[in-house]
C-alpha cells in the first residue's frame, strides 16, 4: 500500500498522541474530520497501523529491585545502618552469617534512581565491598 505525506503526517500525530480526537488530527492537518477518520480506517485495514499502545509514565511502571549483597568494616555496623536508613530505594537490611555482613533490598522506579542508590551504599564510610542483583523475574512469591 501507498501512503503519501499526509497519511505520513497523520502517522507522526497518532505517534506522539494516539488517543487524540479525529477533530483534533484534523484541525493539525487541515483536512476534514471524516476525511481524517476515513484514513485511520484504512490505515488500519491495511495493516500500516497494527493497533493502538498504552505506555505508562515513569511514575506507573512497576519498580526495579535488588540485592545488594554488602561487606562492611569491623565496629562500623552502626554508622553503615544509619546510612541505609536514610536511603529512600532501601526496604530491609538483614544480617547474615557468611561471606558479606548485610543483605540490602532495593527497590527503584528507574535503573538510574537504583544506580544512585547503589552508589550511596558504596560511598559510605564503613562499607568496604558491596554486589548488586537486579531482580528479574520471580518465579515463587509466598510473601503474598
Amino acid at each position: 500500500m501507498q501512503i503519501d505525506e499526509t497519511d505520513r503526517a497523520l502517522i507522526a500525530a497518532l505517534s506522539e498522541d494516539a488517543r487524540a480526537p479525529v477533530a483534533d488530527l484534523a484541525r493539525r492537518l487541515g483536512l476534514a474530520r471524516t476525511t481524517v477518520q476515513a484514513r485511520i480506517d484504512r490505515l488500519l485495514a491495511r495493516g500500516v497501523i497494527a493497533g493502538f499502545t498504552l505506555r505508562l509514565g515513569a511514575a506507573h511502571r512497576a519498580p526495579i529491585r535488588a540485592t545488594a549483597l554488602v561487606s562492611i568494616e569491623p565496629r562500623s555496623g552502626a554508622a553503615v545502618l544509619a546510612r541505609l536508613k536514610s536511603l529512600p530505594g532501601v526496604e530491609t537490611v538483614h544480617t547474615t552469617s557468611g561471606r558479606v555482613d548485610l543483605i540490602v533490598t532495593l527497590r527503584a522506579p528507574s535503573t538510574e534512581a537504583l544506580d544512585e542508590t547503589l552508589d550511596r551504599i558504596g560511598e559510605a564510610k564503613g562499607v568496604r565491598s558491596s554486589e548488586s542483583l537486579v531482580h528479574l523475574s520471580t518465579k515463587i512469591d509466598r510473601s503474598a
